[in-house]
């Protein structure tokens, strides 16, 4: 029988498919003593964050949320964001979180296309508001009122009154937009069951989490790391410390005060933890688990990191808006370093070719996943307010990733691109990742980005732009050579840019839109 067939798919596990507000009060009930969050000085236990989550939802209720609305959510990190989420959950609203590094004309997108009944915001982000916006519906805003808005902390002294019964069905729970580096953010609509399965059922059983887990959010909220440190730590009942703004030294002095046991640190924040780590490893005694995602893990990082935290367990995790994929345990970081590892149980995954059929092991193909039905799982409901994208991405509930990758005999996956990140040079197809993952093998490179650019003889030539190590003496010659040695010659880079910083987006993606431009302006500017 194919494994990838519906007697062989394991059953999404309906006990984990409870709404996220009804497991905080589950554990308010059974321990509403214990810490949910802690924010600078400030500490709620369940017991209070509960309570305070009703008296909002209260308020909420008597401006109008009804099941089905959205509240717009952009806030910078704090209790309050934690607080109206749960708040809207409870009423059957969903949330729209923004990041607050968006400039006014991303914001004006998301809400259009969002249209919330209630946008919140701390009373600084006004004018950007109001520029972005203009006449919001209904405005919550924290730290001080204008005309015509609602004072959050208000809402913190409504009387508890009874709230109306979620309508049956009624599951829908955050839209995440994506990062829109290659067009405008769409809304990734996900529902409460993709939230618990994702970051409680699936996460919290592969890494054996408990509610004695002490999380540390550094990440904003907002974002999809963010979001799944919260629903992850207060799903299964353990205390969640929130950075106000990330910084490493800061970040060090809170793992070490609160005792921290898991964090999510993409790999970027790593390297600058790193400095800080060097100096006192001891800092991070507590440190059992770090969830690194958003980008891939270098192998020279990750070896340097592992042997100063040796009691700490590093995992990298596969996902995105969209879906929640797969996991590389810890001790499969050097058995497979390039793999993105093997997927959670019960997530199937296709590799399918361009012929729409699958591909054989070893060959590349995009990613194709499911989980139950969408929204029922790992994988979201759809893209809110698209049909025709919805229907492109999902057939017969199997979500487009957009990744092209391989699968080997072990069942480990292996990512080689994006679809649109691939260089098509003389008539070989060239894959980013693949060039990218090659560069960072070197021990004087920090990070790396590859783009196709325009190329007289080819068509398409690879170009590199590359971060060094600080202190790092590395030319363009000897990074060309090392790829020689590791790639196919027509791989390797014809060009290398070395930059200080990759450009990055709010989210920390790297805006390969930014280096082609960037490549282009540099090639047409250099000598003939």
């Amino acid at each position: 029988m194919s494994a990838n067939s519906p007697a062989a798919r394991p059953p999404v596990d309906d006990a984990n498919r409870r709404r996220l507000e009804q497991l905080l009060a589950d554990h308010a009930r059974s321990g509403a003593e214990r810490e949910a969050l802690v924010y600078g000085e400030r500490r709620l236990s369940y017991g209070e964050l509960h309570r305070s989550v009703r008296r909002i939802a209260s308020g909420l209720h008597r401006l109008g949320v009804r099941p089905g609305a959205r509240v717009l959510l952009y806030l910078p990190n704090g209790i309050e964001f934690v607080q109206l989420a749960y708040a809207a959950f409870t009423l059957g609203a969903g949330v729209v979180p923004v990041n607050t590094r968006l400039a006014a004309r991303e914001v004006e997108h998301i809400a259009r296309d969002s249209a919330p009944a209630v946008v919140a915001f701390r009373a600084d982000a006004r004018a950007l508001i109001r520029q972005a916006i203009g006449p919001v519906p209904q405005a919550l805003v924290v730290g001080g009122t204008a005309a015509d808005e609602v004072a959050f902390e208000d809402l913190l002294d409504e009387p508890e009154r009874p709230l109306p019964p979620i309508p049956e069905g009624e599951d829908d729970c955050v839209i995440l937009y994506t990062s829109g580096t290659t067009g405008k953010p769409k809304g990734a609509l996900n529902t409460h069951a993709n939230m618990v399965n994702q970051n409680v059922a699936l996460v919290g059983s592969a890494l054996g989490l408990g509610p004695d887990e002490r999380n540390l959010v550094t990440t904003p909220l907002a974002h999809r790391a963010g979001i799944g440190r919260i629903f992850g730590s207060l799903g299964l009942g353990g205390s969640l410390t929130i950075m106000d703004k990330f910084d490493p030294e800061h970040a060090l002095d809170l793992i070490e005060r609160e005792r921290i046991s898991i964090v999510g640190l993409p790999p970027t924040v790593i390297r600058m933890m790193l400095p800080q780590i060097r100096k006192a490893p001891e800092r991070c005694a507590t440190l059992k688990h770090v969830l690194v995602a958003t980008e891939s893990f270098p192998a020279v990082l990750k070896r340097e990191v592992t042997a100063l935290l040796p009691q700490t367990r590093f995992y990298s995790v596969f996902g995105m808006s969209e879906a929640l994929i797969s996991i590389l345990m810890h001790h499969e970081q050097f058995s497979h370093p390039a793999s993105v590892g093997r997927p959670l149980p019960g997530v199937e995954v296709r590799i399918v070719g361009e012929d729409g059929h699958d591909a054989a092991m070893n060959e590349i193909g995009e990613f194709w996943v499911r989980h139950g039905a969408p929204g029922s799982g790992a994988v979201l409901k759809e893209y809110y307010n698209r049909p025709q994208e919805t229907a492109s991405a999902i057939t017969d509930g199997w979500f487009h990733t957009g990744d092209l990758g391989r699968r080997d005999a072990e069942g480990y996956l292996y990512i080689v691109d994006r679809m649109k990140d691939m260089v098509l040079s003389g008539g070989y197809n060239i894959y980013s990742k693949e060039v990218e993952e090659t560069l960072r093998l070197h021990p004087e490179v920090a990070d790396a980005a590859v783009v196709g650019v325009a190329d007289q003889i080819f068509g398409e030539a690879v170009a590199a732009f590359v971060e060094r190590q600080p202190g790092a003496r590395l030319t363009a010659t000897e990074l060309i050579e090392h790829c020689r040695e590791q790639l196919a010659g027509y791989k390797k880079p014809k060009h290398v840019f070395f930059v200080d910083a990759l450009p990055r987006n709010s989210l920390g993606k790297v805006l390969k839109t930014d280096l082609r431009a960037l490549a282009a302006d540099m090639l047409n500017a250099a000598p003939t």
